[in-house]
């Protein structure tokens, strides 16, 4: 029989027997009920404190272990646990890949109630730490306190923290010294702006008050050794923002661009802001089978550089084209998969709704001498009709890229009457994409699905499906 502790259960030597959605694990409590757990991995026997009750199931944290996993490893970063942004960072790589695409199968079959062939072996991470090429770190004046620190009754005077928001608490800001989601000099230039702003005197954001000097930090980096810095101010000091960034390109006078942003609104998004260059250029460069791709402060760029190439590789294989196709690219963004694609392509249209977006796609497309693509900015629902296709002409082959709510109910009624010989469809979220399948399934049939892993020690993952026409 289970115990209660404060109204909540705790069942005691329970097997861990899969992963779920959201990087939970999963167990059976004695009642029949399932229980998503947050810090267990499949295989462990562990005790089970309950922390929500639902209808049809529980919410736990493992309170303590009887036996652990043989699926699991030692965690290599000092904040796991804690800072939940490698929520799977306690299971082996190979187990991680075993799981995503046993959620991409279930998800296809079960929301979808899709018929499909045999599932190719997911495409892994030559890399799984220091994978990303953009992190985004807040700063706070009254950081997260551990457990540990707690505990310690130690008073603790310096609260200013430059890290990551803690999951589900928008205000609170756990201090990271050390990173392994981002190669150097990413960890060495956070600590340094840290340090350096704290000599300074200068205040950290505090985002209850709205107020305080430091807002944000952005890192971006490429494949080709390029970085960009970018650091927010809440309002504008013009002797403490050039003491400060003189400081930084002193002590990395390698950057290829520092950038600064003055944003005062409720929100720290940059989106609708001026975006200022201090030192260097504006923008970096990556680079991907010869094509140069410029990419500045608002760009959107795949961040899993070297498994974007994985990932584009694979659309390309399955949109089998001999040179002559007209191809559609929805969601194009800055247009990566339509210029990657183009050499093999007769013409490519790109559409997405983010002019900026189309602006990068438009120019990258110049700098590197494309001339079959064509970039046209709009609602994809609205832009993506009869008139757009008269147009354009009628497309052999789509490939749509749609964000993680996947496509809307008219561009999938689009997509039908429009009945183009192949769909590739790439998803960052296979349940969504399961839904907008399964509304095509009476005209489309699945012929290939790859999985590709572009985000290691999380359950993200990446899936691509070609569809042929029926």
């Amino acid at each position: 029989m289970p115990r209660k502790i404060n109204t909540r259960l705790v069942f005691a030597d329970l097997l861990v027997i899969d992963a779920g959605a959201k990087g939970k694990s999963i167990a059976k409590a004695p009642d029949g009920k399932v229980i998503f757990i947050n810090n267990a991995v499949p295989g462990d026997v562990a005790t089970i404190q309950t922390t929500k009750k639902k209808s049809a199931y529980y919410e736990g944290t493992a309170i303590s272990f009887s036996q652990f996993s043989e699926k699991r490893t030692e965690p290599v970063c000092a904040h796991f646990g804690t800072c939940g942004g490698c929520k799977w960072q306690h299971m082996a790589y190979e187990h991680q890949l075993f799981y995503k695409q046993k959620e991409v199968e279930n998800n296809l079959k079960r929301l979808g109630g899709l018929s499909l062939p045999p599932i190719s072996p997911i495409i892994g991470s030559a890399e799984t730490y220091y994978y990303r090429n953009k992190m985004e770190f807040s700063f706070s004046d009254s950081k997260w306190l551990t457990k540990e620190q707690i505990e310690s009754q130690e008073e603790i005077k310096n609260r200013n923290a430059l890290g990551f928001h803690i999951p589900g608490m928008w205000d609170k800001i756990l201090d990271i010294e050390n990173c392994h989601l981002q190669a150097d000099p990413s960890n060495a230039i956070r600590n340094f702006i840290k340090i350096k702003a704290q000599e300074l005197g200068l205040s950290f954001f505090n985002t209850r008050n709205q107020e305080g000097f430091l807002r944000t930090l952005m890192i971006r980096n490429t494949s080709i050794g390029e970085v960009m810095v970018l650091v927010q101010f809440f309002y504008d000091d013009p002797n403490a923002r050039k003491s400060l960034l003189d400081a930084i390109i002193e002590e990395f006078p390698t950057l290829t661009s520092l950038l600064y942003v003055i944003n005062s609104k409720g929100n720290d998004t940059i989106y609708d802001q001026e975006v200022i260059c201090f030192a260097g250029k504006d923008h970096i460069f990556e680079q991907m089978e010869g094509l140069q791709f410029k990419i500045n402060a608002k760009s959107f760029y795949q961040t899993n550089s070297e498994q974007a190439s994985q990932l584009y590789s694979v659309a390309r294989d399955f949109a089998q084209l001999t040179g002559t196709e007209l191809v559609y690219d929805l969601y194009t963004g800055t247009g990566t998969i339509a210029q990657f694609i183009a050499k093999t392509a007769g013409k490519v249209i790109g559409i997405e709704a983010v002019p900026d977006a189309i602006h990068a796609a438009k120019e990258n497309a110049s700098l590197n001498g494309i001339n079959n693509v064509d970039f046209f900015v709009g609602d994809m629902k609205k832009v993506f009709n009869e008139g757009f296709i008269n147009t354009h002409g009628h497309p052999d082959v789509v490939i749509t890229d749609p964000p993680r709510d996947g496509m809307h109910k008219d561009v999938v009624d689009q997509l039908i009457q429009l009945s183009p010989e192949r769909i590739v469809y790439v998803s960052c979220n296979s349940a969504t994409q399961a839904r907008d399948l399964a509304l095509m399934k009476e005209h489309y049939k699945i012929v290939k699905v790859q999985p590709v892993d572009m985000f290691p020690q999380t359950h993200h993952v990446e899936n691509v499906v070609l569809l042929e026409k029926i």
